[in-house]
């Protein structure tokens, strides 16, 4: 099953030197993610198919993104939604 990973209303991201700056206004809290170029602001922002993130990525980056991935539904920053 493709989940899709959208960034929760709530909550902003931007692109920094060390990979990713996470913002929670319900916090507020912040996470710093060491994401590299692996994953675009953009793509959170407007929402990213894992089949998409996998295809583009190759099977090495990608199972390491997942778990980022998870990471941050578990934390609230990200939404995840099944796509049919």
């Amino acid at each position: 099953m493709n989940v899709r990973y959208r960034l929760h209303p709530c909550c902003r991201v931007r692109r920094e030197a060390f990979g990713l700056l996470f913002y929670d206004s319900r916090g507020p809290k912040l996470l710093f993610a060491e994401t590299e170029a692996l994953l675009d602001p953009e793509d959170l922002r407007a929402g990213v198919g894992w089949a998409e993130l996998e295809r583009r990525l190759g099977p090495r980056s990608a199972e390491r993104v997942r778990g980022f991935l998870e990471r941050l539904v578990a934390k609230g920053f990200l939404r995840e939604q099944p796509v049919c």
